[in-house]
């Protein structure tokens, strides 16, 4: 499905990923404001909509809001649908004016999508009950007749995906000192699922489901593919393979059994590719070099090979310590032994004592191209 995007990274499906999906059997940290437990027995859909902290909108509603869901309003498109731009007013929720009120991006489910109204369901299931700073927010939905749309916070610098891959005057490369801060962000994010009352696997995590606000603060969004954890003495939850090529864990590929092990490995891919550069998969390199975790993998551990995977646009930004130290935490991350992988709250303690450490400074290769870390200047977003 679709994400809130700003309206300059107008988004497609993952430009070298395929979406898995093999039929079978389908059986918090701090900083939480508003946080419920989300039940492990399935739920009617009424059970779900009467029990979620979210807004109840009208079609029209949103049909006003978006200026009748207008083409030069769309901020980005996926295989479930189109997400387009809208206003209303921050206390009513009235459609107002555009340019006026608060701005929400909306989620349009193509009707004839089975599949898409179960995630619908999924993500009013868990973002309705979960707040969190590092989670996007979800303010309300429209059921009606065959309508399925939801409301998110609209956020302004779009998606992970579009600033570490796309090319272009708007898109400029991220800095390295963004790199980290966003890595924590969404490292967070994972790390508040997993320790939730009942613990919620994501099991989408890759970069397009990864957005950014005007401060660059990382927010998981797409909750379509999420999960209830493993209860009792349970070690996994047997489910249907479903998720994103290049970002699911092998053992979950194999097996269909999921825990948050899984969401760990596919955090590790995501801070390699933020490390290099590289998609995940990318088939227009090399063959030895479409998978960027067995191209990448004999060069983490050694501090002399790390430049070969570093991204170039990154150079005299980052210290070799603390590239290396990075390069550390996303080889164990990826480790092909689930117990092996840390947990994501050991995760956030490493990238934590990564933030500007004192008294180190940028490595330089030469002083060519190179960018002083904070001085990047980035556009900001023009409304619509």
């Amino acid at each position: 499905m679709g994400s809130c995007f700003s309206a300059e990274t107008k988004d497609t499906s993952p430009f070298h990923s395929e979406v898995i999906s093999k039929s079978g059997g389908d059986v918090g940290t701090q900083n939480s404001s508003k946080v419920s437990s989300v039940s492990a027995t399935p739920r009617s859909e009424g059970e779900i909509l009467q029990s979620s902290n979210l807004k109840s909108f009208s079609f029209s509603d949103l049909k006003m809001a978006t200026r009748n869901f207008r083409p030069d309003s769309v901020l980005g498109e996926g295989g479930f649908g189109s997400v387009f731009k809208g206003w209303i007013d921050e206390q009513t929720f009235a459609a107002t004016k555009p340019g006026t009120g608060l701005v929400i991006a909306v989620k349009k489910l193509n009707q004839e999508s089975f599949q898409g109204h179960r995630e619908w369901l999924a993500e009013v299931n868990y973002l309705g009950q979960f707040s969190h700073p590092n989670l996007v927010e979800l303010i309300g939905y429209c059921l009606e007749d065959e309508q399925r749309l939801l409301v998110y916070e609209f956020m302004p610098r779009g998606s992970l995906e579009n600033h570490l891959f796309r090319r272009g005057s708007y898109f400029q490369p991220l800095s390295w000192s963004l790199r980290l801060k966003a890595a924590l962000g969404a490292a967070k994010g994972l790390a508040f699922l997993h320790n939730a009352k009942t613990k919620v696997i994501y099991r989408d995590f890759k970069t397009s489901n990864v957005l950014l606000d005007s401060n660059y603060n990382a927010k998981l969004s797409d909750f379509g593919l999420a999960k209830d954890g493993p209860t009792g003495d349970k070690s996994h939850v047997s489910t249907r393979v479903m998720g994103t090529y290049g970002y699911a864990a092998p053992e979950y590929l194999a097996t269909g059994h999921l825990t948050s092990k899984s969401d760990v490995y596919s955090f590790g891919v995501v801070l390699l590719e933020m490390l290099s550069g590289r998609r995940a998969v990318d088939k227009n390199r090399p063959s030895n070099e479409y998978s960027l975790v067995e191209w990448a993998k004999p060069y983490l551990a050694h501090k002399r090979k790390l430049f070969r995977v570093i991204d170039n646009r990154l150079e005299g930004q980052y210290t070799l310590d603390g590239a290396y130290a990075v390069a550390t935490v996303a080889l164990r991350c990826i480790s092909v032994e689930p117990r092996f992988r840390p947990t994501m709250v050991e995760v956030v303690k490493e990238l934590e004592q990564l933030q500007d450490p004192k008294g180190s400074k940028p490595r330089r290769h030469s002083t060519h191209g190179t960018l002083p870390i904070g001085n990047t200047t980035y556009p900001r977003p023009q409304g619509l």
